[in-house]
């Protein structure tokens, strides 16, 4: 069974991936490799399709394999030719702010805002999410959705 703990805790764990991502990359090390095993850590891809409408997407917006996850957090696929490395940015801290969370029939949707530090300074960069988890064959929780969006600008 799920509980709301294990949510808060693999949110965590997976802010600190998106921040180790952006480290080995950094540091000129593996950061596809790193990538890779962030996604087979945290999604579902294993078990089936997951959902994942990532942020800064607008031509192939929906991405329903691992290609197309790895191709968003590191670029570099020519299949998804606007993908720039989210998460090759990099960024220092990911903080996440839960606007509420339903765990119903083995699965947890939870829904706020998470918000990323860059590590050039400035402001952070505010981001809307909803993610939905399940637990997979081996007991651990996975994402399953990941639709994440800025905020509605109507300045823009």
């Amino acid at each position: 069974m799920i509980a709301e703990y294990m949510i808060t805790d693999a949110q965590i764990a997976w802010g600190e991936g998106i921040v180790k991502i952006g480290k080995v990359f950094t540091e000129q090390g593996d950061y596809k490799t790193a990538a890779a095993e962030h996604i087979h850590e945290f999604y579902n891809y294993q078990e089936g399709s997951v959902l994942f409408k990532p942020t800064l997407t607008s031509q192939k917006q929906f991405r329903l394999d691992f290609d197309g996850a790895l191709s968003y957090f590191v670029g570099g696929d020519e299949n998804y030719p606007e993908d720039h490395g989210f998460a090759i940015k990099p960024w220092t801290n990911v903080r996440w702010e839960n606007m509420g969370t339903k765990i119903t029939d083995g699965m947890a949707i939870a829904m706020g805002n998470y918000y990323f530090t860059p590590a050039e300074g400035g402001d952070d960069v505010k981001v809307e999410y909803s993610f939905a988890y399940v637990l997979n064959s081996d007991g651990k929780l996975k994402i399953v959705l990941h639709d994440s969006h800025l905020p509605y600008n109507p300045a823009a």
